[in-house]
């Protein structure tokens, strides 16, 4: 009976610490979610049958406009954090984002992650943020982050500012600076400068080495209509070997910096029903000159290396920006841009240079690109966009390459929303493009690369677009 007794007390025991099993049951109301994306269908007279691809000139991105863009979609799920106390001012936020394309630019239906260049899920953003701490003004944030300004939408570029990495920052009233720590622009890729070849071992490979980005940003309020904002950008990265071991040359690489110094001018003006105008200048040096592909961050450098001192020191980048949005009267708005880029690496020319590694590149790039949108409203629900653009490039001492692009959209707003910004909207899109016969005979556009050498390019969709933050 003793021994039945105990064997009784292990039973209620082992029910009881079953009751006490820590289920992870959610409940938790302090969640909000937004989203962007775009998705569509298209077709072309030239090929009869979907292209998927910009009618825009190579190594531009989306700068020449965007009507043709395929399909894509974010997802940004935040948690909000309650301070202790009832008074504690103090915003707390726990952030990430999910993004989805397809890289071989099917539409979406027609893909999976199981295929190699098929679909691809990223995460750009997942980081905290303690915002106004204890009512100090201070906001300190830590993890990855699409930490950037404005953008030209139509174009969709951030073209002055924009800090996005992983890494960590601080804000103060007019003042934000912060890190990043980048270890390499395309971990798919194995080039320099973020690569370097390690024998040590007896056997080569390919090494990584990182990169640290410092940031410091100040607004200035001039007046009541005016802030000017001041950039500053350093950027190191260590040698390729830490031993002392010496190593041939070409195997190992020194220690490299860049700097990055800018301004950008924001101005409301009171013209119409209101004007917002924005000028950026920025200068990148050494492997701070980045920027290219439709992007501006300045750690993906540009051009070739200097091959007898192993260095990108003489490298630079001149960008200059402007974008303008008007609004005309209730139900008129046009955004309208320009952009100027002047970049060359550290090689002897500005043709075709050796990289690190033997490969070929460009070793000067100049570009210049105009465009607008207006949005005119008919009634509540219809609007008709219209895109107008110009863009020229020249690599190395090439000629220049330049595309004339005119894109028309009549457009449903469900909501019923007039403004510019109002989303979702659904899109019927034209888009009309002539190249001079450079781009033609050099096939110098995503678009041309399927159909040939042609002077003229054609893109029809039915197109959406939406996104929801607040």
């Amino acid at each position: 009976m003793k021994y039945f007794g105990v064997a009784i007390v292990f039973i209620l025991l082992s029910f009881s610490s079953n009751a006490q099993i820590a289920y992870q049951r959610v409940s938790n109301k302090n969640f909000s979610i937004g989203s962007y994306g775009r998705a569509g269908v298209d077709w072309s007279a030239t090929e009869s049958g979907s292209i998927g691809r910009r009618l825009n000139l190579n190594g531009m991105g989306s700068i020449g406009g965007r009507m043709e863009e395929q399909d894509y979609m974010e997802i940004a799920p935040a948690f909000h954090f309650q301070p202790a106390g009832d008074d504690d001012p103090t915003k707390i936020n726990v952030q990430m984002r999910i993004s989805a394309f397809s890289r071989d630019l099917t539409h979406v239906a027609y893909t999976s992650t199981g295929a190699s260049t098929g679909l691809t899920i990223v995460m750009p953003e997942l980081y905290a943020e303690a915002e106004n701490i204890g009512g100090s003004g201070w906001t300190v944030w830590v993890g990855a982050r699409l930490y950037r300004g404005g953008d030209i939408h139509i174009a969709d570029h951030f073209y002055f500012n924009d800090h996005s990495g992983q890494g960590f920052g601080a804000e103060y009233k007019n003042m934000r600076f912060g890190g990043l720590f980048i270890a390499s622009s395309d971990t798919t890729t194995t080039y320099p400068p973020y690569f370097y070849i390690n024998i040590a071992t007896g056997t080569p490979s390919a090494e990584l080495r990182q990169r640290m980005k410092g940031f410091f940003e100040y607004d200035f309020h001039l007046n009541e209509n005016n802030t000017l904002t001041a950039l500053a950008e350093f950027h190191y990265m260590s040698k390729g070997q830490d031993s002392e071991e010496l190593l041939p040359e070409e195997y190992d690489f020194p220690s490299d910096w860049g700097y990055v110094i800018g301004g950008r001018l924001k101005s409301n003006i009171n013209w119409f029903d209101g004007v917002t105008n924005e000028f950026a200048a920025r200068l990148g040096k050494g492997i701070a000159n980045g920027g290219d592909g439709g992007l501006s961050s300045t750690h993906l450098t540009f051009g070739a290396p200097n091959l007898d001192e192993l260095n990108f020191q003489k490298a630079y980048s001149v960008s200059i920006v402007n974008s303008a949005f008007i609004q005309h009267n209730e139900n008129n708005s046009t955004s309208a841009y320009l952009i100027y880029t002047n970049s060359k690496g550290a090689g002897a020319t500005n043709g075709l240079e050796e990289s690190y590694f033997g490969d070929l590149v460009y070793n000067k790039k100049e570009d210049f690109t105009l465009g607008m949108r207006n949005s005119r409203c008919f009634g509540k629900y219809f609007k008709l966009l219209t895109d107008i653009h110009y863009s020229q490039r020249k690599d190395g001492d090439n000629p220049w390459a330049n595309v004339t692009k005119m894109s028309f959209a009549p457009t449903l707003t469900p909501t019923g929303d007039k403004s510019f910004w109002a989303r979702p909207e659904i899109r019927f899109v034209a888009s009309f493009a002539y190249y001079n016969q450079y781009a033609s005979d050099e096939l110098y556009s995503p678009y041309l690369q399927v159909v040939g050498d042609r002077r003229f390019g054609n893109y029809f969709g039915i197109k959406m677009e939406w996104w929801v933050w607040n």
